[in-house]
């Protein structure tokens, strides 16, 4: 495998799309040599293949708002790999959303699914509409409008959209009432659904209760315990509501949340009233986290800076992608950080991977250790496929076990010569294998 051949045909084919070509980059890079050991995947182009997308469909969605007046904004769905299942992602409604975005997540998308175990491709969507600031009304009409041309692509046996950024239960709840009245059936084709018509329980934990699972694992490989650790978490939404939530639960003591105007150090950590008051500056719209600090007393507000600052055990950024920089790190490792654990997808530069690795810092890339909200969305089709309900203990059993698996995947392929566990070479290796394989099995098709 040519890596800097195939890394210029990307950067030749996708012009601008750097959040893309990064995520490729990391891939390729850590699977290089194991690839070159392994010809067949060479031999059928496999890789080549892996970094092209099999189809991409981008669509106006028109809108109005509260005033009577009409909005535009654009809407994407990258189906990006099939090989072991039907595609499964996210939707993201947020500003920033551009194809690059999709494409980079879609692709990243696949070899976290294949990590999960369970037969799902990848795929993301979403769009450029912002949520800060409407109403109910008006998310509702949105959602309406995105559905109106996204279920024409869609299916429980073809793709299967979730949640992401800006898309929770709410969102859910209205796309999924509109592709119910288009479709005429009720069926498993969005996951996170509300617990009364075929939601999972765990669904809206399942992505920060993963990530603290595999935090944990990564502690144990190095005879530490969470317990008594002290946590910084950025975003204050459900990836950082579930991580402060099963993190607390374990006796760790999170002192930091985030928002894009700054964030919260509470030395004292949080407890069960704080974590309920994070659900409610998500449901707010306001996006800004500064309000905590008026709530609560022991709290104090940073503006404009990142909770990579503090002084802390372990950092699990939960936001959106490259929040955490070679600075942030640097900043990290001088304060005796123990683990760096993305929770959000590339959480972290490939500048700040690379200080951290070169300081022996354990850090897990988000394709591992995020990987349980898509595997309690797998768990979500499988109830609808067999029109059942399994207990909140039972899914969390099984999200626990997978966690532990893909733990144990990147034990067995990141091991370095000197012991350092290389997580995202083990990562991306383990996710490979499943996908190339099947394609390979599967033929040119």
């Amino acid at each position: 495998m040519d890596v800097k051949k195939i890394l210029a045909d990307v950067k030749a084919k996708n012009p601008g799309q750097d959040l893309f070509l990064q995520a490729v980059t990391e891939v390729l890079e850590s699977i290089e040599d194991f690839v070159a050991k392994n010809p067949k995947y060479d031999q059928h182009k496999i890789v080549e293949r892996m970094v092209e997308p099999d189809r991409i469909f981008q669509f106006k969605v028109e809108w109005i708002d509260d005033k009577g007046n009409i909005n535009i904004n654009r809407g994407f769905r990258v189906q990006f790999n099939n090989a072991i299942g039907p595609y499964k992602g996210g939707l993201r409604f947020h500003p920033t959303v551009t194809l690059d975005t999709l494409k980079f997540l879609g692709f990243e998308q696949t070899f976290k699914n294949s990590l999960t175990t369970l037969p799902m491709g990848g795929g993301k969507g979403g769009s450029d509409f912002d949520p800060k600031g409407k109403s109910d009304n008006e998310i509702m009409r949105f959602c309406q409008a995105f559905m109106t041309e996204l279920y024409k692509y869609i299916g429980p046996d073809t793709d299967v959209p979730a949640g992401d950024i800006g898309v929770g239960g709410r969102e859910i709840g209205y796309l999924y009432g509109m592709y119910k009245k288009l479709a005429r059936e009720n069926t498993g084709v969005l996951t996170g659904k509300g617990g009364n018509w075929g939601g999972s329980i765990l669904r809206p934990e399942a992505t920060g209760f993963g990530g603290v699972y595999f935090v944990v694992n990564m502690l144990k490989s190095k005879n530490l315990e969470l317990k008594g650790m002290k946590i910084a978490l950025s975003g204050f939404g459900n990836v950082a509501w579930g991580a402060a939530l099963k993190a607390t639960e374990l006796g760790a003591k999170v002192v930091c949340i985030s928002g894009p105007d700054g964030y919260i150090y509470d030395e004292e950590g949080m407890n069960a009233e704080k974590i309920e008051y994070m659900l409610e500056l998500r449901e707010s719209n306001n996006n800004v986290v500064a309000p905590f600090a008026t709530k609560f007393p022991s709290a104090k507000f940073i503006a404009g800076k990142k909770p990579w600052e503090a002084k802390v055990d372990i950092a699990m950024p939960c936001a959106i992608q490259n929040e955490l920089d070679a600075n942030d790190a640097k900043t990290l490792i001088a304060n005796g950080v123990k683990v760096v654990c993305e929770v959000s997808n590339m959480g972290c530069t490939a500048d700040a991977i690379h200080e951290l690795q070169k300081a022996s810092v354990a850090f897990a890339p988000g394709k591992a250790a995020n990987a349980g909200g898509v595997g309690v969305s797998g768990l979500e089709m499988s109830q609808n496929a067999g029109h059942i309900s399994w207990t909140g203990e039972e899914v969390d059993k099984r999200l626990h076990a997978m966690m532990d698996s893909i733990h144990n995947n990147c034990i067995k392929y990141g091991t370095e010569a000197n012991g350092y566990i290389n997580y995202v070479k083990g990562a991306n290796i383990a996710g490979f294998i499943k996908v190339a394989d099947s394609m390979i099995e599967l033929g040119v098709c």
